[in-house]
């Protein structure tokens, strides 16, 4: 019993550290201006492994078209963000 009990803690304390450096917003760089986003909302209202894949999340490093495919066919998908160039780029 003991060592289950270890087990989960060391499990907890894991996932608590690989949370405690996720930011609250997050800025991409873009040419046609920068994307910032709320982070924390968007972790809240979905599965860190859609944005991240699989593994440990880390920064995300998206060209063009997988930012889009990702960002705007979500939003497309549950009708709910911006779709529109001006809505997320900002200069």
């Amino acid at each position: 019993m003991k060592k289950l009990l270890a087990a989960a803690l060391i499990v907890a304390f894991a996932a608590s550290a690989a949370f405690a450096g996720a930011p609250d917003s997050v800025t991409m760089k873009a040419k046609n201006g920068n994307v910032t986003f709320n982070h924390k909302a968007h972790s809240a209202a979905g599965d860190c492994k859609v944005c991240h894949g699989e593994g440990t999340p880390a920064k995300l490093t998206l060209g063009k078209d997988p930012a889009h495919k990702l960002c705007k066919g979500c939003h497309e998908t549950k009708k709910a963000g911006p779709t529109k160039c001006g809505e997320c780029h900002k200069k």
